[in-house]
C-alpha cells in the first residue's frame, strides 16, 4: 500500500499544475487518472482553436510556443505532453478512482480500479480532486436522449454532410458547431431555449453566426425547447406551440458538469443548486479537512465558468496548504 501526502485525481492542466507544484516542494504525490493524458482536451473537437492566447494555457512555468494568435487543440495536446516529460510526472493512467473514506487517523483511503492490473488502495495525508467536467453532460431528461443519432459530443463535422442536423444550445459550443457544419455541407437547425445567442458567445463568432441565421443558411429556433427525440425527427415546444423537426442527426451542446459522487461519498457538503462541493475560496478546501477540489469540478453544473486559464493556478493554492500542514510552517 502506497502512503503518500497527496494524492491528485485527474491529469488534466489543473491536475498537472497541481503535481508539479507538489513534487517543487518535495511532496510525495501520486496523479491518477481514468483516460488519457489531458483526458477533455483528447475529446475536444478535433480542429478546435482555443480563444485564448498560448501563454495563459501554460503550466508550471514552461512555455508554450505557437505560431498562432489561439493555438489549436493538437498543439495543447503536444504542449502537455511536453509538460509530464519536462517535470517527469508520476501519472497512473487508466486508473478509476472507485472509492474514497475518511479514516480514523485523518488520513484518507483512496480506491482504484485499473481494470486488467486489479485494484489499487492507496492511503494519503490529503486528497486534491481535479477530475474535470467533460465526461458528464447535462442531461436533458427527455425520451430518446439516448437513441444511437443522439450525441452531447462533437468531434467534427464530414460524418455530417448532406444531412439534416438539429443542434441543441445556444452558447459557444452550439454557435461553433452550427457553423462547421454549416460549412461541412450540412442541413443545420439550431435550437434554443433562450430568446436570443448567448452574451458569452465569442466576438469574432457572434456576427457569423447571426449572419448564417439570418440570410437562412443555418435555421434558428428561440424560445423554444425539446420535448422529445424520435428515430426521425425532433419533437419541439415553441412560442407557437408543438412542432417538429425532421433530424437525421441530433447534437445536444448544453453543457457539461464535474462529479459529485466522490465527495458525498467521504460527506463533503454540496451545493446542490449547482450540483458542486461547498469549499473555502481562499484555499479551495471543501468542508471535509485537507480535501481540496480544484480546476472545473469547483463549479458543478456552471463548469463553462472555469477554463485553463484561472483553473491552472488552483493547484498551487492547494499544495500550499498542504505543505504548510505536513510541515508545521505557518503558510
Amino acid at each position: 500500500m502506497e502512503m503518500l501526502d497527496v494524492v491528485i485525481v485527474g491529469a488534466g492542466p489543473a491536475g498537472l499544475a497541481a503535481a508539479i507544484a507538489a513534487k517543487a516542494r518535495g511532496l510525495t504525490y501520486v496523479v491518477i487518472e481514468k483516460g488519457a493524458l489531458v483526458n477533455s482536451l483528447l475529446h475536444y473537437p478535433t480542429d478546435m482553436v482555443f480563444f485564448t492566447t498560448p501563454e495563459l494555457l501554460e503550466i508550471g512555468g514552461l512555455p508554450f510556443t505557437s505560431p498562432h494568435d489561439k493555438p489549436t487543440r493538437q498543439e495543447a495536446l503536444r504542449y502537455y505532453r511536453r509538460v509530464v516529460d519536462t517535470y517527469q510526472l508520476d501519472i497512473r493512467f487508466g486508473e478509476k478512482v472507485t472509492g474514497l473514506q475518511r479514516l480514523g487517523d485523518g488520513m484518507f483511503r483512496v480506491t482504484s480500479d485499473a481494470g486488467a492490473r486489479g485494484e489499487s488502495v492507496r492511503h494519503a495525508h490529503s486528497v486534491i480532486m481535479a477530475s474535470g467536467a467533460y465526461d458528464y453532460p447535462n442531461l436533458l431528461n427527455i425520451p430518446g436522449e439516448d437513441l444511437p443519432h443522439v450525441s452531447h459530443f462533437y468531434h467534427e463535422p464530414h460524418p455530417y454532410y448532406r444531412r439534416r442536423v438539429v443542434v441543441v444550445g445556444g452558447k459557444n459550443s452550439a454557435a461553433d458547431v452550427a457553423l462547421e457544419l454549416y460549412r461541412a455541407g450540412a442541413e443545420v437547425v439550431l435550437v434554443h431555449r433562450g430568446e436570443r445567442l448567448s452574451d458569452s458567445i465569442k466576438y469574432w463568432v457572434r456576427p457569423d453566426i447571426e449572419n448564417r441565421i439570418k440570410e437562412g443558411t443555418i435555421t434558428a429556433r428561440f424560445n423554444t425547447r425539446v420535448v422529445e427525440i424520435t428515430p426521425e425527427a425532433v419533437l419541439l415546444e415553441g412560442p407557437d406551440g408543438p412542432a417538429h423537426e425532421r433530424a437525421d442527426a441530433v447534437l445536444l451542446m448544453t453543457g457539461y458538469r464535474s462529479e459529485t459522487a466522490l465527495f458525498r461519498e467521504v460527506g463533503a457538503d454540496i451545493d446542490e443548486r449547482i450540483g458542486a462541493p461547498v469549499y473555502n475560496v481562499d484555499t479551495l478546501e471543501t468542508t471535509v479537512p485537507n480535501l481540496f477540489v480544484i480546476g472545473a469540478c469547483v463549479a458543478g453544473q456552471q463548469s463553462g465558468h472555469i477554463f485553463i486559464e484561472n483553473g491552472r493556478f488552483h493547484g498551487e493554492v492547494a499544495v500550499k496548504q498542504i505543505e504548510a500542514r505536513l510541515t508545521g510552517r505557518v503558510k
